[in-house]
């Protein structure tokens, strides 16, 4: 049997960019020269699916089927031939290939239009400024979107770009449902991703196949393909990892799902998956499987070697995403908002800063587990190495650092060393909106190639927010937004509603609070999302502390994570679901900012006790300055010029020096007293991005030392503050 392990990526995950969770245990297994091969099986299927030669068996399968179209339907199958015409045009277009292609888009005479296009009647507007690529790019997305309605109204109900099939992994207490499902025939999606599945392991001939499994609407297309795997290969072991396994099935006890998976692992797959390969290779015993489930005698066990120890973050090596068809992702563009379109457009190398949450407070997450908990961060400079690496491999500079709440202090470090090194990236990660996050420490995060952040706001109450134990409060969030939006990057946030006691009035001044961060202009874009209560979470571990009640104590056989329960304000939270993320989006388009918070909503809603300048008041306040000590100093400005000359006043004169400051982007001049030039510009190449930083207590000695008084006064003057405008910047 061959010793070489699949890593698999089931469909349908994200189009864009490929999931990274293959391609971090592959790098892993480099440093273990352990033989691995990686595929991504979601984009693999929808390129055979949107071609030529895929569009026309597609049209045929719908004109043998006898179903009922409705009268969309009808239109596309009537527009077959400029369906498959035009086909290849698109992909190539949304992968970066063709951009004159852009022209003849853009006009609308190109693509065939069905019913996603009713929805374009703001696109002068979102588009206008934005040139004919992206606005070609949300042209060529709705044209992909009418396929897919097609394929869901014919073909297969399950269908969608992401998240196969979801509703059968979600809260899927028993596994009766989908083992059902799995009983039935193959779909015709099915058989797509399956022969392609066969076509890899004919060729690569593996001992182990592994699924990474990230959300639930990855859960059904892995099953089957365990399934097939266990009927046409049955001499290949099959296992099973990733988010959704760790949050879902820590309490998995139905046999059945080993009749399609030999192991399931929980948490960081590194050594549950190098003690696997080795049990498989009979190198070693079963007791050494680390945080594994299998079955023996006809039971699950869970196998947890606790004397095997994790390995470090230092020691995992550097993503590996060869295999991979890097240069096909396909980049879509569903609304206009440069800030929402991140998670779709583009392609992006994914990093993690850290391991887990530094904050790992939040009352709604589920800080007991291990991923979270188990808080440990990676070194600048090995972060940068490892950034340096995939550039040379993937031909791409853009990273999105994927942690649960970068650390500020691990950012600052990571700019600098981005700086240090030159480094030309762009790079966006997710935050908390704490006040760590200085309008310096933002300019400086723009200057290293930071376009933007995504953090939680939640709910936008002090109240809940406190209950949540979030460690910020509304008017931190609208200051740190501030902060981030002057430098440069873009910010989104989650939003959240129905929390445990959330009131109607809440929910209301909440939707109100971000309205106006909205219109002041701090906040670009957001996601609204409703409480669910999870079984490792301290709500879903201690309810009553929360006023909430579970509605029952039964653990599933299954999945076990989102807990049914009722809040004893008995307020119906579902029902503000369709009217906030409808003002949502409009915002996003600054649509309805000035509008009544009622037109959001067909019931009556409660008149918003926030006045209505309230996040207008708060970003009027100014900052004080930075003086503590252990502050560190950074100079990214550049001096082209010292002059020298005499003033005179009332018989007085006085040595003076006018010196030129620039950026890339601005330039300054100061005049100052030439003693305090002599001893400033050798200062400001000291603080000059290097090993070592100045902190304000050297640069106060120094001062000191060199005969000046009143610091404080000299780091405060007009000049000195000015010369923010060009990079002095307070860390």
């Amino acid at each position: 049997m061959s010793s070489s392990i699949f890593l698999v990526t089931p469909p349908f995950t994200q189009l864009n960019t490929p999931y990274p969770a293959t391609a971090y245990i592959k790098g892993f297994l480099n440093t273990k020269q352990i033989s691995s091969k990686q595929a991504d099986l979601g984009i693999e299927t929808i390129l055979a699916i949107f071609s030529k030669k895929g569009l026309n068996e597609l049209f045929q399968y719908i004109k043998e089927s006898g179903k009922t179209l409705s009268a969309n339907a009808r239109r596309m199958v009537a527009l077959e031939n400029d369906y498959t015409d035009t086909i290849e045009h698109v992909i190539g277009f949304l992968q970066g290939k063709n951009p004159t292609l852009a022209y003849h888009i853009s006009k609308r005479k190109f693509l065939p239009e069905a019913s996603r296009f009713e929805q374009t009647d703001q696109l002068e507007w979102a588009f206008g400024t934005m040139g004919n690529n992206d606005l070609s790019k949300f042209l060529c997305t709705m044209y992909m979107e009418d396929l897919s309605d097609l394929i869901k109204e014919v073909v297969d109900e399950h269908f969608g770009f992401s998240r196969y099939a979801e509703r059968l992994g979600r809260s899927a207490n028993s596994f009766d449902e989908l083992y059902a499902s799995l009983q039935g025939d193959h779909t015709y999606i099915d058989k797509i991703y399956l022969q392609l599945l066969s076509y890899h392991i004919d060729a690569i001939n593996p001992g182990i196949v592994a699924f990474s499994v990230p959300f639930p609407g990855n859960l059904y297309t892995a099953f089957r393909s365990a399934q097939w795997i266990r009927k046409n290969k049955p001499g290949i072991k099959v296992a099973m990892g990733g988010g959704f396994p760790n949050t879902e099935l820590r309490s998995l006890s139905d046999a059945r799902v080993f009749e399609f998976f030999d192991f399931i692992t929980l948490d960081d797959g590194e050594v549950p998956i190098e003690n696997m390969i080795g049990f498989v290779e009979g190198r070693k015993n079963i007791d050494d499987l680390k945080r594994t489930f299998i079955l023996e005698n006809g039971k699950v066990n869970y196998r947890n070697n606790a004397s095997c120890k994790d390995y470090k973050q230092a020691e995992l090596g550097t993503p590996d995403y060869s295999g991979l068809l890097l240069d096909q992702y396909i980049s879509a563009v569903e609304i206009a908002n440069p800030m929402h379109r991140l998670w779709s457009d583009g392609r992006w190398n994914k990093l993690t800063m850290a391991h887990g949450c530094y904050w790992g407070k939040c009352t709604f997450c589920d800080i007991s587990l291990d991923y979270i908990k188990l808080y440990e961060p990676v070194a600048a400079a090995l972060l940068c190495d490892r950034m340096e690496e995939l550039i040379e491999k993937t031909g791409e500079n853009g990273f999105h650092f994927v942690d649960e709440a970068a650390p500020p202090a691990l950012m600052r470090a990571l700019a600098l060393e981005i700086l240090k090194r030159r480094l030309v990236v762009s790079w966006w990660t997710n935050v908390r909106f704490e006040k760590s996050f200085t309008r310096d420490l933002c300019i400086l995060l723009r200057a290293s190639g930071c376009i933007a952040v995504s953090g939680g706001l939640e709910v936008a109450s002090d109240r809940l927010l406190q209950l949540i134990d979030k460690g910020i409060t509304v008017a931190q969030v609208a200051v740190v937004n501030k902060n981030f939006t002057e430098a440069g990057i873009m910010v989104h946030a989650y939003l959240m509603y129905g929390f445990p006691t959330e009131t109607m009035q809440e929910t209301i001044d909440s939707l109100e609070m971000v309205r106006q961060l909205f219109k002041s202009g701090v906040l670009q874009s957001g996601f609204w999302h409703q409480f669910a209560m999870t079984a490792h979470s301290p709500v879903g571990l201690d309810p009553s502390k929360f006023k909430v009640k579970k509605l029952s104590e039964a653990v599933g056989s299954f999945a076990n994570n989102d807990i049914a329960h009722e809040d004893p304000t008995g307020a119906d939270h579902e029902i503000f679901s369709y009217g906030l993320k409808k003002s949502l989006f409009n915002f996003m388009q600054h649509i309805g900012l000035d509008d009544p918070l009622q037109k959001w909503f067909d019931f009556k809603i409660p008149k918003t006790d926030v006045e209505p300048n309230h996040i207008e008041k708060i970003l009027l306040e100014d900052a004080l300055p930075l003086f503590r000590p252990s502050t560190k100093l950074v100079w990214l400005g550049k001096t082209i010029g010292v002059e020298y000359y005499t003033k005179s006043k009332k018989g007085m004169q006085r040595e003076m020096a006018t010196i030129t400051f620039i950026n890339k982007s601005t330039s300054l001049v100061i005049d100052i007293p030439k003693q305090d030039a002599d001893w400033l510009l050798p200062m400001l190449e000291n603080m000059t991005i290097g090993d070592r930083l100045l902190t304000l207590q050297q640069m106060k000695e120094s001062h000191e030392a060199a005969g000046f008084e009143d610091f404080e006064l000299f780091i405060d003057n007009k000049p000195m503050n000015t010369m923010h405008k060009v990079g002095l910047l307070r860390l």
